[in-house]
Order: structure tokens, then C-alpha cells, then sequence
């Protein structure tokens, strides 16, 4: 089972705690926050782990290191020359996987009770391109589905901006989602190489011809992003 552990970002919501270290590195409950998220992929079986680094980035290649890579079999997407964002993570990331099985993608400032392996099991089912993990929570900016819980579009509630299709049913993207690997060949053709781009660009910029699915969280899941200070709290209850 393969797993892309996205590590890479500035972390400025975190400051100061990201001045002199990258935010994969906040400790919550003593532990960083990216030893939390491969303890949790280990546990729920994934074997392959590639983790993208950037700022900061040999502080994470050090970690892994000292750490014996947790037992894992981890492999590391330098984008320290280049940020890349999401979806330009996404597309270097991939040649890193030996094989043709889904990669789950988890932001590492991501901390919930989510089961991964049934959202994996459940992507694999489906036959889909690729699997959002969503929520009901209040936001700023929802995702649109259909009934069949099909993508169709994304919007942001105190602008009015609509990107893609208007539809009726609005959810919160978890940042936990799974792709097919074949998606590696859209990737590719979606922006030109080393171009930076968000992954929901490309979501949302494929989605009436591929086949992206929503899949809920169930009721009393407990999320949090703690990209925020103030959220570390939160992060800390879930993990104890």
C-alpha cells in the first residue's frame, strides 16, 4: 500500500514555531507531527511512504534517518529547489512508487481518527480516478457534488466565486485522498514540468472528464487541520 505524505509547505500559520524548523516537525503531545502520520500509515498497513520536503527540508531527511525511516520502506520528493505545491508534488512524487496501486495522499498537518485503510479499501472498490475524504464542517470554501457524490465543482462563500459546476451538496475536503495511478499520465499533461499548481486545479479542471468521488468521514470522526497555533490543542486531544 503506497502513501504520499505531502511535508513540504512553509508552514506560516505556525510561526514562530516554523521560523527554525518545518511545520512536519511541530511536536504535538511530544512527537512531531510527521511521526504521528507515519505511525498512523504504518498501522493501518501502508509499506511505501514517499514524504515531500522543502522548507527546512534536510531537518525532515535528517529525522527520517535518525529514526530508521519507522520501519517503513520511505523514499524522499526534494522540492528544497523548487516548491511545488500540491498538485506539482503530486505529479514529482509519483515515479516514486515501484508499483501500479493507488497512492493515499495525507497533508501532514492533517490530525483525525480517519480510518486510512478503509478510505484506501474503499477507493480500490469504487474503480474510481480518484477518492476525497470530506466533512460537514463550516468553511470558507466547500466542494460541490452531485448526488452520486461525483465532483462537480468548488466554491468560496464570502467571495461568491464558483469554479466548475454549481450543484446542491457542499462538503469540507479533509486533505486526505487517494489517486489511481494512472492518474500520473493526466498529471503530466495538466501543466507544463516543474510549474507549480494546487491539486484542486487540477481536480477541478478534470473532473467532467475523470471520475473524482467524494467519500464521507463518518459521524463523530474527530478532524483537525492544526496548521494553526491555536489549533495544536485540538490536535493534542485526538492523539492522546
Amino acid at each position: 500500500m503506497n502513501a504520499l505524505v505531502f511535508a513540504a509547505g512553509l508552514g506560516t500559520r505556525l510561526r514562530p514555531l516554523t521560523d527554525n524548523r518545518p511545520k512536519a516537525l511541530v511536536e504535538v503531545n511530544g512527537r512531531p507531527l510527521l511521526e504521528h502520520n507515519l505511525l498512523k500509515l504504518k498501522a493501518a498497513g501502508f509499506t511505501r511512504v514517499v514524504v515531500n520536503v522543502h522548507h527546512f527540508g534536510e531537518q525532515i531527511i535528517n529525522f527520517l534517518s535518525a529514526n530508521g525511516n519507522f520501519g517503513l520502506d520511505i523514499r524522499v520528493s526534494d522540492e528544497r529547489a523548487l516548491l511545488l505545491d500540491t498538485g506539482g508534488g503530486l505529479r514529482k512524487a509519483m515515479p516514486l512508487f515501484s508499483s501500479d496501486e493507488p497512492v493515499l495522499i495525507h497533508n501532514v498537518d492533517i490530525v483525525s481518527d480517519a480510518d486510512l485503510a478503509a478510505i484506501y479499501c474503499r477507493h480500490i472498490s469504487s474503480g474510481v480516478d480518484a477518492t476525497l475524504a470530506i466533512n460537514q464542517r463550516t468553511t470558507s470554501r466547500y466542494l460541490m457534488f452531485d448526488d452520486e457524490l461525483r465532483l462537480r465543482g468548488w466554491m468560496n462563500v464570502h467571495t461568491g466565486e464558483v469554479k466548475g459546476e454549481r450543484s446542491a451538496l457542499l462538503r469540507a475536503f479533509s486533505g486526505i485522498h487517494v489517486v489511481s495511478s494512472a492518474l500520473a499520465a493526466h498529471l503530466n499533461t495538466f501543466r507544463a514540468d516543474d510549474v507549480p499548481f494546487p491539486i484542486m486545479d487540477f481536480y477541478l479542471g478534470r473532473c467532467s472528464e475523470l471520475d473524482f468521488r467524494g467519500v464521507e468521514l463518518p459521524d463523530g470522526c474527530r478532524w483537525v487541520d492544526c496548521g494553526k497555533v491555536e489549533s495544536l490543542a485540538k490536535a493534542a486531544e485526538i492523539l492522546a
